[in-house]
């Protein structure tokens, strides 16, 4: 038996709850793993609380991310004891997901933990990180040096947009966070490192397709209004990486940025990367994080109190990353 937050429909009726279930009700999988750690995203909201149409079918485990230990593999590619984490593929919305102390999946999905960091610290990067790494990475292709000027996060208090603040300060760049929560101001500065920050209001209402230059690039979880004043805010031969729809799925915007200043826009999808851009990115990121960045941007919770905090997320009343604790102590 393990425990494991489950997702049913039955008719109109769409109800999350926390669940004993039997092994023989784990999905077909080359790789069985212990799951330790896992994360509460916003897909991860979306999907518990019904607020959005992220399962695919029922009834579902969500859990867009975990890490653990590998119980049993019939795949050469792991071993018994192997520290494993596993960031998007569509688990949690098409296949069983990471909030269940077991899951069972083909070793194909799976990528090795760092040496360098615990399950725990991998779960606390998790997806967020990991994304916000993709960005940073993108715009680095594009060019992107700290000498060429600010680079704008936008939805600063979110997952994505605490670590991105805080890698880019630690590669030495000047970062503007936009949030529509202003009295969390220290904690964006002093605690992640941004240098300015901005009400996410000057940018979220529609605006004219040029603007005043003002960032080198961009990291958007945002989308839709906030995204298009963004673009056309960057500098020429600047560039903007968009990994989030918060404020929706439209992209009310013009051509002139990509065409008058060359601006490149580049989307970032984190849940079907290839093995060996995976395994770079976690490189990347074992060599920036450290236990003081890790525990300033997370909280800690169970895989009892996920369903309440699910509820808070969708508010907007946690900010930075919720790992969960999965295996019991």
């Amino acid at each position: 038996m393990f425990k494991a937050i489950l997702i049913e429909k039955n008719d109109d009726r769409y109800q999350a709850t926390l669940k004993a279930l039997d092994d023989s009700s784990l999905p077909e999988g080359e790789v069985l793993v212990d799951v330790h750690y896992s994360t509460l995203n916003y897909k991860d909201g979306l999907a518990i609380t019904g607020s959005g149409p992220i399962v695919r079918s029922f009834p579902m485990v969500p859990g867009i991310d975990f890490s653990g230990v590998v119980a049993r593999s019939r795949n050469p590619q792991f071993s018994t004891g192997d520290r494993v984490l596993l960031n998007g593929w569509g688990f949690g919305e098409k296949a069983w997901g990471g909030l269940a102390q077991k899951v069972s999946i083909d070793a194909q999905y799976l990528t090795p933990v760092p040496a360098a960091l615990s399950l725990k610290d991998s779960m606390i990067i998790g997806t967020a990180g990991y994304t916000a790494m993709l960005a940073i990475i993108a715009l680095e292709k594009n060019g992107l040096t700290p000498e060429q000027g600010p680079v704008l996060v936008t939805g600063a208090n979110g997952g994505v947009g605490s670590f991105a603040i805080a890698l880019l300060s630690r590669l030495g760049y000047q970062v503007t966070a936009s949030t529509g929560r202003p009295d969390e101001a220290a904690y964006l500065t002093e605690k992640l490192g941004a240098s300015e920050i901005i009400d996410r209001h000057t940018l979220s209402e529609p605006g004219k397709p040029l603007q005043k230059e003002r960032w080198a690039a961009a990291i958007d979880s945002v989308g839709s209004h906030t995204l298009a004043n963004v673009c056309a805010s960057i500098k020429e031969n600047g560039s903007v990486a968009a990994c989030g729809m918060a404020q929706g799925l439209d992209f009310p915007a013009s051509v002139a940025p990509f065409i008058l200043r060359n601006v490149t826009l580049a989307g970032i999808n984190s849940v079907t990367r290839p093995a060996e851009e995976r395994r770079m990115a976690w490189s990347r990121l074992a060599e920036l994080v450290d236990s003081t960045l890790l525990e300033t941007v997370s909280q800690e919770i169970t895989l009892e109190e996920t369903l309440a905090a699910a509820e808070k997320l969708m508010k907007g009343e946690i900010r930075g990353r919720v790992v969960v604790r999965v295996k019991e102590a």
